[in-house]
């Protein structure tokens, strides 16, 4: 394989296929806005390169392609107010853009952990992979935040009540379920996905997305069933709800163990975030395109870094590790209206200049 390197990602080709390649496998390939641009120039250059017909995207390492942005820089400029955390949540949501409307076939291989961040430069692409190690989730309302990258654009199109299960407990999916979300759509073994590379690079130039397909199709095998499949009505039931109070209600009068592992994963996130981020995904899912709601995440972006949950939930993860965060307010019933509709001032500049996009369905 020819290469070109940077730093934390690598950029190189294999064939037709050009390759990006997350490179902070000591942090989980989590991201920096050095590599939001660097993924964004690598994907320009392929777009004008005629010798390329796709391009494939994973991660270096043993554990995933990318376990989300980078929370500590983002904590540490916020509390610096330098505005690092803004510019970073600028460029990768026009990079998440950008790759839903990428001009060629985008792959991109979902081994192991990828969440938050990983999920928006996996699931926007036009050919996602997962594997037998794939572990997918949105977590953010664990830390003080809500689901961004897109997420309230991808979520609310999730079978049912699926999305918003996903991002209310924050807990993690394996490929099966990835699949039924709509977040993914093939599975390929973790130990064939170099085979698959090679495949896709002996394409021809002018391979199409058909193609991309048969070569996956190939090595492709049946995951196991969906857990959130399994589920689904109960699903659809306990989260059809437009208020996290009538949820945590109709989860209090269910029993089992799915139950209670929701029940007990959504008692430990913040409730500003939960409540933040019901409203962002009905919103979300009365949204026309991806870029009105990366609009609007932008906004709540920029809110969120005067919200104390947000540091304090960053603090508890990944600055003292406790895992014990003491959300303020503490109670949904503390969480008021008013307090969420600050999350939805536009941000200004605006992140787009007009909606004028094509939006793939995924």
């Amino acid at each position: 394989m020819q290469s070109l390197d940077t730093d934390e990602i690598l950029v190189g080709r294999n064939g037709s296929a050009g390759i990006i390649r997350l490179n902070r496998p000591k942090a989980l390939n989590s991201l920096t806005l050095p590599m939001v641009r660097a993924i964004t120039k690598a994907l320009d250059d392929f777009a004008a390169d005629t010798d390329v017909a796709s391009v494939i995207v994973m991660g270096e390492g043993e554990r995933g392609l990318c376990a989300g942005g980078d929370i500590r820089a983002l904590y540490q400029s916020g509390r610096a107010e330098s505005g690092d955390a803004t510019t970073f949540w600028r460029d990768e949501f026009q990079l998440n853009h950008a790759i839903a409307n990428y001009s060629k076939p985008y792959v991109a291989l979902m081994d192991g952990i990828t969440m938050g961040g990983g999920v928006g430069l996996s699931a926007h692409g036009s050919h996602r992979v997962v594997t037998e190690r794939t572990r997918l989730a949105m977590p953010e309302t664990g830390i003080g935040y809500f689901p961004d990258v897109g997420a309230t654009w991808l979520l609310p199109r999730a079978p049912g009540e699926t999305g918003t299960w996903m991002a209310l407990t924050g807990l993690d999916i394996a490929a099966s379920d990835a699949i039924h979300a709509n977040l993914a759509d093939h599975h390929v073994r973790s130990a064939d996905l170099s085979k698959l590379v090679d495949a896709i690079g002996r394409l021809p130039r002018r391979a199409s997305g058909a193609d991309i397909n048969a070569a996956i199709a190939a090595l492709g095998e049946v995951p196991a069933p969906a857990r959130l499949a399994a589920n689904g009505e109960l699903i659809d039931r306990l989260f059809a709800f437009d208020t996290v109070e009538e949820i945590v209600d109709a989860l209090e009068s269910e029993h089992g163990d799915f139950v209670q592992t929701t029940r007990s994963a959504v008692a430990m996130r913040s409730p500003t975030s939960l409540k933040l981020t019901l409203r962002m995904l009905r919103a979300g899912r009365n949204s026309a395109n991806l870029a009105e709601c990366l609009e609007r995440e932008l906004g709540a972006c920029l809110q969120i870094l005067h919200n104390p949950d947000f540091y304090e939930g960053i603090r508890a993860a990944v600055i003292d590790k406790d895992r014990n965060p003491a959300w303020s307010p503490a109670r949904l019933a503390q969480v008021h209206d008013a307090t969420i509709d600050r999350f939805f001032i536009p941000a200004k500049p605006p992140l787009f200049e007009k909606h004028d996009e094509k939006e793939p369905q995924p």
